[in-house]
């Protein structure tokens, strides 16, 4: 099943996913999202920018009441790992290959919640293998082309739980709200008690009511 450069990691328990060496490999991110965001019994799951599919894999095992998740990936090496993964564990899921702004009207007013932990970094990508670039900035994928995607795919009541750079809290807050998905739950995230936050978790509800609920910093 493994392809050249690939390995098998365990991720949950005795589950193993597929990551590849010269690829974008997962980082803790990806485990702090799937523990922050709530599941409800029949949720249908959407994994934007799912890279190998950690954080639905994740979110599926921590949530068995979960109905159905797809995991929506641009990049065709990191889509076919998800499948394969899927295809190891004997998860029930789809993935679909295609840039966040290309998912098809088929999936409008679908979702109940969306999961995203989308590239956050700003700027180009240097001297970066461009693969691995484009998972960590916005090269191919703005915030507000994936909040705005968002809001279209969530039906009414769905949230989406996103992750981004702390210091972008107030521009992430913005773009929730002028697409009408309203931020209910928001988690820093430090390295340790006393540091500063890096990152910030945010839980947003399409078409929710004012008032926000801040959670204890979480220690990575």
């Amino acid at each position: 099943m493994l392809k050249d450069g690939e390995v098998l990691e365990e991720f949950f328990g005795d589950k193993k996913i597929i990551q590849n060496t010269a690829l974008y490999r997962f980082t803790s991110d990806s485990v702090l999202l799937s523990r922050f965001a709530r599941a409800k019994c029949g949720d249908s799951v959407a994994d934007f920018c799912s890279g190998s599919g950690v954080v639905g894999f994740h979110f599926m095992c921590l949530n068995p009441v979960i109905k159905s998740l797809t995991l929506f990936e641009m990049q065709p090496p990191l889509a076919d790992m998800s499948r394969r993964t899927a295809e190891l564990n004997g998860f029930d899921c789809n993935v679909a290959c295609c840039k966040i702004q290309d998912i098809g009207r088929e999936f409008d007013d679908k979702f109940s919640l969306i999961l995203c932990n989308p590239p956050y970094e700003r700027g180009g990508f240097d001297n970066e293998v461009y693969e691995k670039a484009v998972c960590r900035k916005e090269i191919t994928l703005t915030l507000d082309e994936i909040v705005s995607v968002a809001a279209k795919k969530l039906k009414f009541g769905g949230r989406l739980a996103i992750i981004n750079r702390a210091d972008r809290t107030a521009e992430l807050i913005f773009k929730l709200k002028s697409h009408k998905l309203e931020p209910k739950r928001i988690q820093f995230v430090s390295g340790t008690p006393t540091a500063k936050p890096y990152l910030v978790m945010v839980e947003a509800v399409k078409g929710g009511k004012e008032g926000v609920e801040v959670l204890p910093a979480a220690v990575n």
